[in-house]
């Protein structure tokens, strides 16, 4: 670095007598010696706010948990879907097998690293592309189109006709399996197109890798039943039984073949992504010819808008959001005003969303469903009631709530349906879209 200049005596004792005269940094230092931060900066008065009462509150199935996995993505749309089985079903409790849509996920994303490398095989292995492919490798996360992509190939089934196993729900070790395993098939593809050898032949030895990662998802997650039966005992305690079912049978008899007529709405206030534009990222995604994934960037009120007609209407959303920020996981309640780090600290953490993207700060990590909204005298949101997937022991038995600043602050996506859209905004969906680079925050996996 040119110029840089060194840390120097003089400037330490400057900082050091700057700290010493502060009174609530020498107090701050004590209370800090046995406590944790959260608490220090906790603002007490901030849980008046955050009480878990809604003017729109539809009713919905106990919560799941995606254990240790990344999985929320999944278990987020399944829970949204199971809610129609329940309808149609009159089920109090029901669950979709979250192992069958992870099993394929692996085993396309698998498929989609591996054609990653092939058409990227004649750049260096230090080409930025080259690399950020290699050291994604294949992960748990994943966008809701990517959802739909798995679900349209390869249907949907009960949660007892492929249920969980243990690599199922702790995933990080057979993560790691195979992402060495895919390092080694990636250098070996390489060391084959270097030689000469041609697409086919390339394919030929895509295809036998393929063989090898199916007997190892299988042996890990289960193999995936050709057909099951579905046994369920409605509320009036009558039992009913449908047999020799397939997956794409079941999808299409008890969900609905209509996951197309939803549109994936985003906030990015950054000046790279006007409004009112359509968006993708290139190399994300994992079934090959599925849905391409496809964003319409709007302002923060006009999200929240959708948002609200459609739980207006008794349906819930799928949403993306940031939830490493200002949250409580035993009370639930993510509030950005619920802690004042900036008085404990003598100094400022505020940032605003887009610099927080631009930045690196923030992007999409966790996907959940919107359940309820409290609205005020004048029809605006105050709070935001969101079902999870982390198990019932904390929260209102797993329900947890976000205020409305943080929402401005931390939610990126909401999966809205067409008929809540107006003919302009439809257009801009439809329009050709913006292409994003594979490492921009809109290109974020929701784990």
């Amino acid at each position: 670095m040119k110029n840089a200049k060194p840390v120097t005596p003089e400037m330490l004792q400057g900082f050091e007598k700057r700290y010493r005269e502060n009174p609530v940094l020498q107090a701050m230092t004590r209370a800090l010696d046995r406590n944790a931060i959260e608490s220090i900066a906790c603002v007490g008065e901030a849980r008046r706010r955050t009480q878990y009462k809604f003017s729109i509150d539809i009713p919905t199935m106990k919560v799941t948990s995606q254990n240790k996995s990344g999985r929320c993505w999944i278990f987020a749309g399944l829970n949204v879907l199971r809610e129609r089985v329940g309808k149609k079903c009159n089920i109090e409790m029901f669950e979709l097998s979250q192992n069958y849509i992870a099993f394929w996920d692996k085993f396309e994303k698998i498929n989609y690293f591996l054609e990653s490398v092939i058409d990227l095989a004649d750049r260096p292995l230090d080409d930025r592309l080259v690399m950020w492919v290699l050291q994604t490798g294949i992960q748990d996360g994943g966008q809701w189109d990517m959802l739909v992509s798995l679900i349209k190939k390869y249907g949907l089934m009960p949660k007892d006709a492929m249920a969980e196993t243990f690599q199922s729900g702790c995933t990080m070790r057979m993560n790691d399996l195979i992402n060495t395993k895919l390092a080694q098939d990636a250098k070996r593809l390489r060391e084959l197109y270097a030689d000469g050898a041609d697409s086919e032949r390339l394919t030929a030895e895509k295809t036998v890798m393929l063989a090898e990662f199916y007997g190892m998802l299988s042996a890990a997650f289960g193999e995936p039943p050709k057909t099951f039966d579905f046994e369920y005992v409605d509320r009036d305690k009558n039992y009913h039984i449908d047999r020799n079912l397939t997956a794409q049978a079941f999808y299409e008899k008890y969900v609905g073949d209509d996951l197309d007529e939803y549109v994936s709405v985003i906030n990015a206030p950054t000046q790279d992504k006007p409004y009112h534009a359509a968006y993708t990222v290139d190399y994300l995604g994992n079934v090959l010819g599925g849905k391409e994934i496809r964003y319409l960037n709007v302002e923060m009120n006009l999200l929240k808008e959708l948002i609200v007609r459609q739980l207006s209407d008794g349906e819930v959303v799928w949403f993306g959001s940031d939830v490493g920020k200002y949250g409580d996981r035993d009370s639930g309640v993510w509030d950005d005003k619920a802690y004042d780090y900036s008085a404990a600290f003598q100094m400022s953490f505020d940032l605003d969303k887009e610099t927080s993207l631009d930045y690196r700060r923030s992007a999409m990590t966790h996907a959940m469903v919107i359940t309820g909204v409290n609205l005020d005298e004048a029809g605006k949101p105050t709070k935001w009631k969101i079902e999870n997937s982390w198990a019932d022991e904390h929260g209102d038995k797993g329900y947890y709530l976000m205020s409305d600043s943080w929402f401005d602050l931390y939610v990126y996506q909401a999966v809205i349906h067409k008929k809540y859209l107006s003919e302009t905004l439809l257009t801009e969906w439809e329009s050709e879209p913006v292409h994003l680079n594979p490492w921009d925050p809109m290109g974020s996996l929701a784990r």
